[in-house]
C-alpha cells in the first residue's frame, strides 16, 4: 500500500493533502505519482456501482463521504517514471503548470487543518516574488533527516530570507534547527533551474539544490523565503507521527471523540499505576 493511503481515521492521508490545497483555494491538482500508487487515483474516481449501492439503502452519510474526495476539484495525474527525486518529480509539472506559481505538497506531510499554513505561504511568495518554503525547528541531533535553512530574519514580516539550504546537513554541518518540511510554493523559474541541477545526494535530484540556485539569484523569480510553522504537523511515513495523527484527529471528530477521549483517559490512568 503507498504511505499517502494510509487510513487516518476514516480516510486515506492524501484525502487530507487535497483538502489542504482546495481549502486554500487551488483547486487544480495534480498528482506526481509512479509504479503500485494507482490506489490514489482510484480513490478520487467515481465508484457508480457503490454509490448507487448506498443511494438505495438511504445511507447518505457514506454517500456523501466518497462523493466528497470525487467532487474536491480537478484532479490529473502524471506518472514520474523513474524515482529521480523530488526536483525530477517537481519538473515533471512543468507542462501542466505553465508559466504561474504554483504549491508542492508532499503527500506524507499532514497539516492541521486548524493551522494556517499554505494561505500563509501564497501570500508571501504574492509579495515577494520569490520562492517560499515551510519550515520547523526540531531538536538538533534530528536535522540530518531534513533540509536545513541558514536565513535571516526580516523585520516587520512573517517569513525569513534564505541565505542557504543543505540537503540533511551532519549535526555538525547544520546551520540551523530549522527543517524544511513538505510545503513549498514556487516560482515557475525553478524549472529551468531543475533541468539544469545535476543529482545531489543519493543520486536524486534535490529540489532544495535548485531553490539554493534561486535564493541567490537576483532579479525575476529570485529570492527564497520561509514562513516558520509552529503548528500541528504530521508525518505519516513517521509510525509514532502517524499514530499520533490517528488519535489526534478520532479524538476531536463528533462521532468518534467523545468515546474515545473516555476511554483513552482511563487507559492512561491506568499506565500510572
Amino acid at each position: 500500500m503507498p504511505k499517502e493511503m494510509l487510513p487516518v481515521v476514516d480516510k486515506p492521508a492524501i484525502q487530507y493533502v487535497v483538502q489542504e490545497a482546495v481549502s486554500a483555494g487551488l483547486t487544480d491538482v495534480l498528482m506526481i505519482t509512479g509504479r503500485n500508487k494507482r490506489a490514489l487515483e482510484d480513490h478520487f474516481d467515481r465508484v457508480p456501482s457503490t454509490e448507487a449501492l448506498l443511494e438505495a439503502k438511504g445511507d447518505a452519510g457514506k454517500l456523501a463521504a466518497i462523493q466528497h474526495a470525487t467532487d474536491l476539484g480537478e484532479i490529473h495525474y502524471v506518472r514520474q517514471g523513474d524515482p529521480k527525486g523530488l526536483g525530477h518529480a517537481v519538473l515533471r509539472a512543468r507542462t501542466h503548470v505553465g508559466d504561474e506559481p504554483f504549491a508542492v505538497l508532499l503527500g506524507d506531510d499532514l497539516i492541521d487543518e486548524r493551522d494556517e499554513l499554505l494561505t500563509t505561504m501564497i501570500d508571501v511568495q504574492a509579495r515577494t516574488g520569490g520562492s517560499v518554503i515551510a519550515l520547523i525547528e526540531v531538536p538538533k541531533e534530528q536535522i540530518s533527516a531534513y533540509g536545513c535553512a541558514d536565513m535571516t530574519v526580516v523585520e516587520g514580516e512573517n517569513y525569513v530570507k534564505i541565505n542557504h539550504l543543505v540537503e540533511k546537513p551532519a549535526v555538525e554541518d547544520a546551520p540551523s534547527n530549522l527543517a524544511v518540511i513538505g510545503r513549498y510554493v514556487l516560482h515557475p523559474a525553478v524549472f529551468d533551474v531543475l533541468e539544469n541541477t545535476p543529482p545531489g545526494r543519493g543520486d536524486e535530484i534535490q529540489l532544495t539544490d535548485a531553490l539554493q540556485t534561486l535564493a541567490v539569484r537576483e532579479g525575476e523569480g529570485g529570492g527564497v523565503y520561509g514562513v516558520v510553522f509552529r503548528g500541528r504537523r504530521y508525518d505519516t511515513g513517521d509510525k509514532l507521527s502517524y499514530l499520533k495523527a490517528v488519535v489526534t484527529l478520532a479524538c476531536e471528530s463528533e462521532d468518534l471523540g467523545p468515546g474515545l477521549r473516555d476511554w483513552l483517559g482511563k487507559f492512561a490512568a491506568d499506565l500510572k499505576k
